[in-house]
């Protein structure tokens, strides 16, 4: 971007950026209410982002989530249909937050107790519309803690895995601040060369590994969270640990808020967004959008440059080595 384009708006997009909104805006057309709302300044943003601000492909992209979003309802998912999945604390936000206000969620793969792919991915995806829901207003990213102690092999499903990066990079896209890998064991290593052609190359650079007994790696967790505030499992200090019980309680408060949180004007919604709604007449034909702009997008490939290509997939060299410099890295972006 060049020139005057790159002068900043009130809400931090410079020109030629706000313009891309606008375009993308267009290209989607009146939509209804329903949907409208989750089409925000800041939503389209993310969307191209995630594409490196290609209109056509973030156009394409968050027409196929709308589409999702109107068939999965994501936001109509409730504590009570998936607590069977949360009973052993695979997955949970955390009662802290990291030192930038940004929500925090716990993995723990040891803890799988589920053999439905389909039910664990429901559960992670109500896993990410709270983690959402909890963001302060200014921040659009959350944090993963992702606690490798008592790991094995048998933990790992490729199918799980395909399927998890599939629902988090197309329909969540930006909503990843950073990664930790918290001791992860030798063998991960083989397992992290076929999760990472799963990841797009700026997810895979939010990762971060971090070892209990490397003081350089350590420091990750020291720059990012108050010590007194996580759990021991982490190097903190608190040791109350996963209560279902307790978690189902503040679960089930959080899914009264739910509703009003997608309502118009609330979860970072925009003046913008609200004029694409029409009345509930209106109906969104998502699959005839895709093959329109299929044809679209490949002229548009060809014809510009100044969009931006994908990054290339940085090389499978670059593995994770304990004690190495790669891993002692405490740049948090």
């Amino acid at each position: 971007m060049s020139g005057d384009s790159k002068k900043s708006t009130s809400n931090g997009w410079d020109k030629e950026q706000m313009d891309k909104i606008d375009e993308l805006r267009k290209l989607l057309g009146p939509l209804p209410e329903k949907l409208s709302i989750y089409c925000s300044n800041a939503s389209i943003a993310r969307y191209l982002r995630a594409r490196n601000w290609n209109v056509k492909k973030a156009t394409k992209m968050i027409k196929k989530t709308l589409k999702w979003r109107l068939e999965y309802k994501p936001e109509e998912i409730r504590w009570d249909e998936v607590a069977r999945e949360a009973e052993t604390g695979k997955i949970y936000r955390s009662n802290y937050v990291d030192k930038h206000g940004r929500t925090v969620l716990v993995m723990r793969p040891r803890c799988q107790n589920s053999k439905s792919t389909k039910s664990q991915i429901r559960y992670l995806v109500y896993c990410m519309e709270n983690a959402i829901m909890n963001l302060p207003q200014n921040k659009e990213e959350m944090v993963w803690l992702i606690d490798f102690n008592g790991y094995n092999l048998s933990n790992f499903s490729v199918t799980l895995t395909r399927e998890t990066a599939h629902v988090l990079q197309e329909h969540y896209p930006e909503r990843l601040g950073i990664a930790i890998l918290y001791n992860p064991p030798k063998f991960f290593e083989p397992f992290w060369t076929v999760v990472k052609p799963f990841l797009e190359p700026k997810t895979a650079k939010k990762v971060k590994f971090v070892y209990a007994d490397d003081p350089n790696t350590m420091k990750i967790m020291e720059d990012l969270f108050d010590l007194d505030q996580i759990e021991s499992a982490f190097g903190g200090k608190d040791t109350d640990g996963f209560d279902v019980n307790k978690y189902a309680e503040r679960m089930r408060e959080d899914d009264k808020r739910m509703p009003s949180f997608w309502a118009s004007g609330n979860a970072g919604n925009d003046e913008a967004a609200h004029q694409l709604s029409l009345s509930s007449g209106f109906s969104f034909n998502p699959t005839k959008s895709e093959s329109d702009s299929d044809v679209s997008d490949e002229k548009m490939d060809k014809s510009s440059s100044h969009d931006g290509e994908a990054e290339e997939r940085p090389p499978d060299e670059n593995l994770p080595k304990r004690n190495s410099s790669s891993n002692a890295t405490t740049e948090v972006k």
